[in-house]
Parts: structure tokens; sequence; C-alpha cells
């Protein structure tokens, strides 16, 4: 098994850290790489921290993130993904990674928001396209299909690429695809399309769904072993760390990054 690639931290890890301090944490820790949630780099300024950025030579795994094209009026929900399309590439992300959106409120017609989905990813991604901006499609647990993502399969997310060509790529959370029983073959077919690589791990018992995420080596995954299948597709870029957790958002960010770094020999 090689070592793990380069780290980067996505701030959501650390998330009372304000994006400066997010940046000047990974300079002073030697994390060479950052992946911003788009509330704390429109609380700094997208010039001021796509400046900040580049002063400490930190490479922008991800942006975080687009899509919810099936939340509120769709026009809105297009003028938003621009916007996102815009801050990625002032930022130099090496993708927008695209959380698509769950049922519209009100509705079970699944098929019907797949399809809202697929149409917004069409119309903006001319956009990106110009923009030279890759939308990462994550696809993510089941469990979040009503509210979060119609997208529950890496399968899934690979048929959109298929079908919308270039410009589109997958991020691919261990967290959300480790139980798949068609995730090697799936990973295999992503070859040259995976656009970002997030880890963290699935603890058990887990006390919340969505917010009771493991640090690497907490948890059940076995994260080199999805990074090795990502590797051999040809993905070569940060192994960039996402933790949405209440315990750890708890924590000193000073001792959640000192555990990022001890802990990623087991990504």
């Amino acid at each position: 098994m090689t070592l793990p690639g380069p780290l980067s931290l996505n701030t959501v890890t650390v998330k009372p850290l304000t994006l400066a301090q997010a940046i000047e944490a990974c300079a002073r820790h030697g994390i060479p790489g950052i992946s911003p949630w788009r509330d704390v780099l429109q609380a700094m300024g997208v010039d001021k921290a796509a400046q900040h950025i580049r002063d400490a030579g930190l490479r922008v795994t991800g942006l975080c993130r687009g899509g919810m094209f099936t939340v509120g009026k769709r026009a809105e929900a297009i003028e938003d993904n621009r916007r996102a399309i815009a801050e990625a590439h002032a930022i130099g992300a090496d993708c927008l990674v695209m959380v698509c959106g769950g049922l519209p409120q009100g509705s079970k017609d699944l098929p019907g928001a797949r399809e809202i989905v697929r149409d917004g990813l069409a119309t903006i991604l001319p956009e990106a396209r110009a923009a030279g901006v890759t939308l990462a499609l994550e696809p993510l647990h089941p469990m979040t299909c009503a509210d979060r993502s119609v997208l529950s399969t890496l399968g899934q997310a690979l048929d959109l690429c298929d079908e919308l060509g270039e410009g589109t790529g997958v991020a691919v959370d261990v967290y959300h695809v480790w139980w798949d029983p068609d995730l090697a073959r799936q990973m295999a077919r992503a070859k040259g399309r995976i656009a970002g690589f997030h880890v963290c791990d699935w603890k058990v018992p887990t006390t919340d769904l969505v917010f009771d995420r493991g640090l690497p080596g907490e948890g059940v995954i076995d994260i080199p072993a999805i990074r090795a299948m990502a590797e051999a597709s040809g993905w070569t870029g940060g192994v960039e760390v996402e933790i949405l957790s209440n315990h750890w958002w708890a924590q000193d960010p000073e001792t959640v990054l000192r555990e990022v770094k001890a802990r990623h020999a087991f990504c």
C-alpha cells in the first residue's frame, strides 16, 4: 500500500475558525491544501481569501458547495450555482463540489427530483466549462436522499457524468460510498474523473447520521483500500479531511488539527 497523498483541510473540520484562521492554521501545521466552505469564503471576501490562500502557498482541493437544485425556486438555485462557479474560479479550486439536493418540499417524486438535478447541472455546465471549473458530483449516503441528495451512489453520479460530458467529475467521500457493494467496479469506471477525495470515518455506534463523523482510524471504513482504488483510477490530488462532528467541533481547533496530522497514516 502506498503512503497517503498530501493532506488538505476541509474548513468544516475546524468549524469554529474563520477562513483566515484556517488558512493560517494550515500553514502553521504544515497542511498543504485547503477546501473552504462558501459561508466562510464569503464572510472573508472572495478576492481577499484568494490572495491569502495564494500567499500561504496552499492548494485549493475544492470549494463546498454548489448544487441544491431542488431547494426553493429553480431560478434562485441556478443563480447561486453561477456565483459558486465564479467563486471556485477566483480561488483556483480543483473543483466545485456539488451536493445536488433532496426531494423538493412536500414532494414524493424521486424520479422527478433527479430530473431537476440533471436539468440544473446541464444549465450551469457551459459556464463551468468556460471558467475551467470542474463540477464534482458528490453522491451521498442513501440516508440523506430525502433532504440532501437524490444522488445516492457513485454509479448514479457517473451516469450523469457520462450524459453531461466535459466539465463534470465526481467527488468521492468515503463516508458516503464505503457501504456500496458495487464500489470497486464503479471506482474503476471513474478512471480520470475523480475530482475530489474526502476522508473521515464511520463510527460504531453512530449517534448522529450527519454530525458524528470520526477522524480517520476512529471507525470501520477501510480508507486505504478506497484510496488505493482512487489512485488506480488516476487520482493524484490531496487527501481532503472533512469531519462534520459535534464532538470534534466542541474541541480546541488546535487539538483537532494535531489529530488530523497524526491520523494521516490511517488514510
